[in-house]
Formats: C-alpha cells, structure tokens, sequence
C-alpha cells in the first residue's frame, strides 16, 4: 500500500504545479478508488473481529 499512496501523493503534487493527462487523470483516479476500498475492506476486517462483551463481563 506505501507504493500506492505515494503514486497517489505523487500525482496530487503534480497537479497542483502542472496539469496532469488524461490518462494521469484517468490513474489518479483508479488509484484513489483502490485506496478507498482497501480502507474499507481493513475497516470490515476489524469491526468483523470485534465480540460484544456478554452480560456476565459487564457484571464483573
């Protein structure tokens, strides 16, 4: 994932010094989807790890 974000950084610099391609445009935006659904998928991966507490753990 390092690589992937610092893609993702690289291209967000460079648009804001020069005007990115179509075709950057087009990976700038691959590459954020990419991103986005990797956090979503650690993020079901931890709160699916969770266990609730029973009512005896709240007694103690």
């Amino acid at each position: 994932m390092d690589k992937l974000t610092e893609r993702i950084n690289f291209l967000y610099k460079k648009s804001k010094t020069s005007q990115l391609t179509e075709d950057e445009k087009e990976e700038q935006r691959r590459l954020r989807e990419k991103y986005i659904n990797n956090i979503k998928k650690n993020l079901k991966a931890q709160l699916g790890a969770i266990q609730p507490k029973s009512n005896e753990d709240e007694l103690n």
